[in-house]
């Protein structure tokens, strides 16, 4: 059938007169009332933060890793939930780092109106720790309910820093966090002792010996010192800055080459060489001391097993004087500081306070 002109003008008139009151609203509506819609139930909120400023750091990773959740004052990457409702929520939370962390859970139980923020500390994979430069990743978090359905999932980037960058923080904060640098255990460090051993007199490197007076054992722990002092020397040992760290916290962060990077290369700056020296007195038994000044550090060991004096060696010296000079570099150095401004971490402290080599 066709339609004329008219009759489609016809129709159009027609359909406007039933689609559309004046009021703009369709005929089948008028004289209706629609119930009024219900309002919304609140819902749990979830915040994501990671690292400093979304920037994760090897050092803490590990040290929150080795700490039980009771413990922690920190986490890898930290979850907020907020329970606006008016019943209790349970719920499980699960955080991984992908491809760079295994994956932690925990129960999350919520009162109405309660909030609680959540501290996760996966552990990472060794390829994170051998990481030597900053990259890409992302954390991702999942939450679900009591019947296992999904409520909540999302991934928030980070940054991953590299093994080797130290975050002092400010006025060094985290200067304790230089123990996780010591490590004792290193092969290479091993190697330097057995090196060294010839190079004392009796070609012995005992550490503290009890049966021994504190006179004697400040004499011996000269002469070990001295041994590790010129083996180094030997194995050459010199100065290389090289601490430029790449990403953010410039102004509070540094590159800290592990000892065994270090003995490989026979180069290192003096917070380099003090950590090595470090481990090296650690690995005897002896207690080693880092001691931070404006622009430099020195590294000091106990010169008795119950005493409260130290031996200091300007570290950075190595290879460049003799032991008797370092030592008085050290002396001399530290005297010219005022004392507020020194800050000495003993490294059998920040053991006691969970503070461990890095794998």
């Amino acid at each position: 059938m066709r339609f004329s002109r008219r009759h489609w003008g016809l129709a159009w008139v027609l359909l406007a007169a039933v689609t559309l009151s004046p009021a703009g609203e369709s005929a089948h509506d008028r004289g209706t009332v629609r119930p009024p819609r219900a309002a919304r139930e609140p819902q749990p909120t979830y915040k994501i933060h990671a690292g400093i400023d979304g920037e994760i750091y090897p050092v803490f990773a590990n040290y929150a890793s080795l700490q039980s959740e009771a413990e922690r004052s920190f986490g890898t990457v930290s979850v907020s939930v907020t329970n606006p409702t008016a019943t209790e929520i349970q719920q499980r939370i699960e955080v991984s780092v992908q491809g760079w962390s295994d994956q932690e859970i925990q129960m999350a139980e919520l009162p109405p109106g309660a909030s609680h923020t959540f501290l996760f500390a996966p552990s990472f994979l060794p390829r994170f720790y051998r990481n030597r430069e900053i990259t890409a990743a992302s954390a991702k978090v999942t939450v679900s309910d009591a019947s296992g359905r999904t409520v909540f999932q999302a991934t928030a980037p980070v940054r991953l820093r590299s093994a080797e960058d130290m975050y002092w923080g400010p006025a060094f904060k985290y200067a304790p966090f230089i123990a996780s640098w010591v490590t004792p255990h290193a092969p290479q460090v091993e190697d330097l002792l057995a090196r060294a051993k010839r190079l004392t007199p009796d070609r012995r490197l005992p550490g503290y010996e009890g049966w021994k007076s504190p006179a004697q054992q400040e004499q011996e722990t000269y002469l070990e010192a001295k041994a590790l002092f010129n083996a180094l020397k030997q194995s050459g040992l010199s100065y290389v800055k090289s601490s430029l760290t790449l990403g953010d916290h410039k102004s509070v962060s540094e590159r800290i080459r592990l000892p065994q990077a270090t003995l490989a290369r026979s180069s290192g700056n003096c917070i380099d060489a003090v950590v090595t020296y470090a481990s090296l007195f650690e690995n005897l038994g002896m207690e080693p001391a880092v001691v931070l000044v404006p622009g430099h550090a020195y590294v000091g060991v106990r010169v008795a097993q119950d005493g409260k004096d130290f031996l200091f060696v300007d570290a950075a010296l190595t290879g460049r004087t003799t032991f008797e000079a370092a030592v008085l570099a050290a002396r001399t150095g530290m005297e010219r500081k005022a004392p507020a401004t020194i800050r000495q971490i003993n490294i059998p402290e920040a053991r006691a306070a969970g503070i461990y080599p890095m794998p």
